[in-house]
């Protein structure tokens, strides 16, 4: 509500679950999502049928999003994601599943899927993605997030808002413990990064 105009037209290019799709079709709007995995479609869809009404489905498309986006002709008021965090969790083993990838080639696939998104964003319209870092196998941070913005940026989409969604705490603290054994503090947050497409 607050980035997308009414009734407006929503992208995801990583649809991972049904939530963004179902929210979004029961507020009025009308999304598209894209996911590489069959089952997660399926469940996403049927999660829908039980929640929503006939004429409020969410539209989910099957593949890759870095070829399923170069097939796409309609214009979109809003890109709205939550990407995989590199390897942190593997979905699957599909060829064109970027959180199966080491981290320099995700990157470069999940920057062309960025760019692809953001052609197909009307003049100022935003962009908004869910993310939080992560870190490589030494236990030093990647620095995704400021690998996410540089993404946009580099797209033409000038960073415009950054907030905070704070996790629940839940086992955080039992956990701290154990890890600053290591100096390394228990992240409980996740960045909200918004994108503005303008003309310059």
């Amino acid at each position: 509500k607050w980035f997308c105009k009414e009734k407006g037209k929503i992208l995801d290019p990583f649809a991972g679950g049904s939530v963004r799709g179902i929210v979004a079709e029961y507020l009025g709007y009308k999304y598209t999502g894209i996911d590489i995995r069959k089952e997660q479609i399926d469940s996403n869809v049927k999660q829908a049928i039980r929640i929503l009404e006939e004429n409020q489905q969410p539209k989910w498309i099957l593949g890759d999003s870095n070829k399923v986006l170069d097939t796409i002709e309609e214009k979109f008021d809003f890109v709205f994601s939550c990407p995989p965090y590199g390897d942190l969790e593997i979905y699957s083993n599909l060829e064109g599943d970027i959180s199966n990838m080491e981290y320099s080639k995700f990157l470069k696939s999940y920057t062309e899927i960025i760019d692809k998104s953001c052609k197909l964003l009307k003049q100022n319209s935003y962009a908004c993605f869910v993310v939080g870092d992560l870190r490589d196998k030494k236990g030093n941070y990647r620095g995704f997030v400021a690998d996410t913005i540089k993404a946009f940026q580099n797209c033409g989409m000038p960073f415009y808002n950054d907030a905070v969604y704070v996790s629940p705490v839940g086992s955080a603290s039992m956990r701290a413990s154990t890890n600053m054994k290591n100096q390394k503090l228990v992240k409980i947050h996740q960045n909200i990064l918004v994108f503005k497409k303008c003309l310059n």
